[in-house]
């Protein structure tokens, strides 16, 4: 058997797998656009909020701190996935993946130390903080 003929029967499965995967998504979204209603009335454009008459606008402004700090969480949290990994592996992987992953736990810990004094972790208002150092100053 050629290296070329080798390569394709050890391929194959991936291959469908990547065909079958794009058949899935074109599938789910090309069925709910036929077979979805269209129907058009007032009640369907309102926001539904669990059977109760909304009350205001839907259009609510969170403040800035709520997303950074849910931004931080989803970085800091994928981190931890890649640590458990190595630690499931960290036999196989020796002292070289030992120092490996102790510049990358450093690298994490500067990047929350630069966000911390940046004052993103802070989620005080800027009154609070006005009253904050007018408290401090006294």
């Amino acid at each position: 058997m050629t290296y070329g003929e080798e390569l394709m029967s050890q391929i194959w499965p991936l291959a469908l797998f990547l065909i079958m995967v794009a058949g899935l998504i074109g599938l789910m979204l090309t069925l709910p656009a036929l077979l979805g209603g269209r129907r058009v009335s007032r009640g369907v454009n309102e926001p539904y909020e669990c059977g109760i008459v909304p009350a205001g606008s839907t259009h609510i402004r969170m403040p800035i701190p709520f997303y950074l700090f849910a931004i931080f969480f989803v970085i800091f949290d994928l981190e931890v996935v890649f640590l458990f990994a190595w630690a499931v592996a960290v036999k196989e992987t020796g002292w070289l993946g030992f120092s490996e992953a102790l510049i990358f736990i450093l690298i994490l810990f500067a990047a929350l130390i630069y966000l911390w004094r940046l004052g993103a972790l802070d989620w005080r208002t800027s009154r609070q903080k006005l009253d904050l150092r007018n408290l401090d100053a006294r």
